[in-house]
Formats: C-alpha cells, structure tokens, sequence
C-alpha cells in the first residue's frame, strides 16, 4: 500500500480536509501563529466552542468544529514548550500527534492536516520536530492501516517543508 503522507507548503487555514490542527496553548482560547490564524479564520464560533472545553493538557487533544474553515473539525493540541530536551519534551511533542490522529479517527476523519507543532514561538528545534512528528504518524497508521486517505503536514515555509521532506524520506 502506498503511503499516504505527504508535504504542502501552504496555510493550513486554507486546506480542505476532514480536519486541521490546530497547534494550540493550553487555554484553547487563542493566541499566535497558527493558533491565532485558525481562530481568525473560522470566527468568533470557534473561541466560544472552545471556552467550553475548560483547556487541554500538553500532548493531548479535543475537538470543535471548523465553522469558517475550509475543515469540517479542528484537532486542537498544545505542544510542549522547548526546555532543552531533558523534561520529556520529544514524548509530549510525539504525543500531540497520535492524540490527533485518535481523534480524527473517532470522528470518521478520512484527511488530517498538522502544522509542524512547538516549532515556532514554542521553540522545538525543527530537524528534531519533523521526525519525531513523522514517526509518530508513521506509527498510528502501521497500526491502523486502513485509517485514513492521507495525512498532509502543511509546512508555512520553505525550511519546514525541507525538514518534513528529509524526515518522509529517511526511513
């Protein structure tokens, strides 16, 4: 069976799929980068469905739906803040992943598209990111084979992309 994850150098707030995720603080309430770009993008709706949800701990996810996105749901998942690597950052950040991906697939999520989460103001260094969020998505669909049609990592730019393809490509 061929692989069905690839790249895309885009804005995730653009991309039709099943669902999106968004890499999120631990308020779900919004704030920069991609988290503040999904919330501008889909409305107000979306910080009012998220008040609900009280939060969401690091390395795991909820769910609301995408309202103005071109998504029907937004996997929301606060990534860890970057500490040096020695406070069990790599686990948490592999983490935000398969609870992503458990989350799609409990809710009939056929495309799922991540950003690259705690890359940026998070500061989890990129060319070690790119393959733990491979692996981790490698890993969830060794085991569920079947599950999806395809999983995109919508990279922002060229550096990211390049990371995520070195990552695809290195088995």
């Amino acid at each position: 069976m061929r692989e069905s994850i690839r790249t895309l150098l885009g804005d995730i707030t653009q991309i039709r799929a099943d669902a999106i995720v968004n890499a999120a603080n631990p308020s779900l309430l919004g704030g920069g980068g991609v988290d503040g770009a999904i919330h501008r993008r889909a409305g107000p709706a979306l910080l009012a469905e998220c008040r609900t949800l009280h939060g969401c701990k690091t390395g795991s996810a909820k769910i609301t739906k995408g309202y103005s996105l071109p998504a029907k749901y937004v996997l929301h998942t606060p990534g860890p803040v970057w500490h040096g690597g020695g406070h069990g950052e790599e686990a948490m950040l592999a983490s935000c992943y398969r609870s992503c991906l458990e989350l799609a697939l409990s809710h009939d999520c056929r495309t799922v598209a991540f950003p690259s989460i705690s890359t940026g103001v998070y500061r989890f260094p990129l060319d070690r990111a790119a393959p733990i969020a491979v692996g981790a998505v490698r890993g969830f669909l060794a085991s569920h084979p079947a599950a999806f049609d395809e999983i995109l990592f919508v990279c922002f730019d060229e550096k990211t992309k390049h990371a995520y393809d070195m990552a695809l490509d290195h088995r």
